[in-house]
């Protein structure tokens, strides 16, 4: 255990956090640059004085629970948290599930592509974040519950409005397919995760043709490059497809873009100005 480093290092994660950002007031007299002290502890669940003796180097090792409170109170990325355990002289912890937090910079890239339909998703298949046009070509995914945006649930167990399997994307049996793999390796990378075994279950008796997948133990192939989507207003909107992982978060940047000059980028035009309105159903 290195305890200057230990403590020089918990200095710097808190004094970098704005109060705001853990619903904190800032307060008038507040002269400490982030969070005191005593935020930091009660927001770890660890006393003021244990955590003011690690600051100061006299504390003992942390535990496994205080170390995992300390990188969700100083809101510690997965390298922080890493580094975190390797300074206190314990193994890294491994991420207990899928990440669900998005990265500012992935967020800001996504509302600076107004001509492409952006979305994250994580290693789940779970889409977390989305611009508007992604919004406007799929689903107004604000509207559903994060349980419903899950693409691989839905690709097995539906909704299919008007027979149409995933929003009528022309590589749907494909996608089942390969996130039925996909899922296979998430199950491995996070055995302990609750949300990812019930997914699995559900899968596996809800569908028999994600049981007969996951049961065939295929290897994912690559993902289309090229798709086609069914749109109720516009019709079909063919678009690339590129896919930019995040690997420090498990999760992937899937953008879709038409060419320029082709109908389908001139549907993306109207899709951006409709956004989710269903002018479709007569008011």
């Amino acid at each position: 255990m290195d305890r200057r480093e230990l403590a020089a290092f918990l200095r710097s994660r808190r004094e970098r956090i704005i109060p705001a950002d853990v619903g904190l007031p800032a307060g008038p007299r507040r002269r400490t640059p982030g969070l005191r002290r005593e935020e930091a502890a009660q927001l770890a669940f660890i006393s003021t004085e244990y955590y003011t003796r690690l600051e100061q180097a006299r504390g003992p090792r942390p535990s496994q629970e205080v170390l995992a409170g300390l990188a969700r109170a100083l809101r510690l990325s997965d390298a922080e948290r890493d580094h975190l355990h390797r300074l206190a002289g314990a193994p890294p912890a491994r991420a207990p599930g899928p990440s669900r937090e998005v990265r500012q910079s992935i967020l800001d890239l996504l509302r600076r592509l107004p001509q492409a339909a952006a979305i994250v998703t994580s290693a789940m298949h779970e889409i977390i974040a989305w611009n508007d046009l992604a919004a406007a070509l799929m689903e107004d995914f604000s509207a559903l519950s994060r349980r419903d945006r899950n693409l691989v649930r839905r690709v097995f167990l539906g909704p299919h409005p008007q027979g149409r399997r995933l929003y009528g994307v022309s590589d749907a049996d494909e996608f089942a397919r390969r996130s039925a793999s996909h899922l296979r390796a998430t199950a491995a990378r996070y055995p302990d995760d609750p949300e990812v075994a019930e997914l699995v279950r559900e899968l596996h008796e809800g569908s028999e043709e994600f049981a007969r997948l996951w049961d065939s133990h295929d290897v994912a192939g690559a993902p289309a490059m090229t798709k086609t989507f069914q749109h109720p207003l516009v019709g079909p909107v063919t678009v690339n497809c590129d896919v930019l992982d995040i690997t420090d978060r498990d999760q992937r940047v899937v953008i879709y873009t038409a060419v320029p000059g082709s109908p389908s980028e001139q549907a993306l035009r109207l899709l951006a100005v409709v956004g989710t309105q269903r002018m479709d159903v007569p008011t």
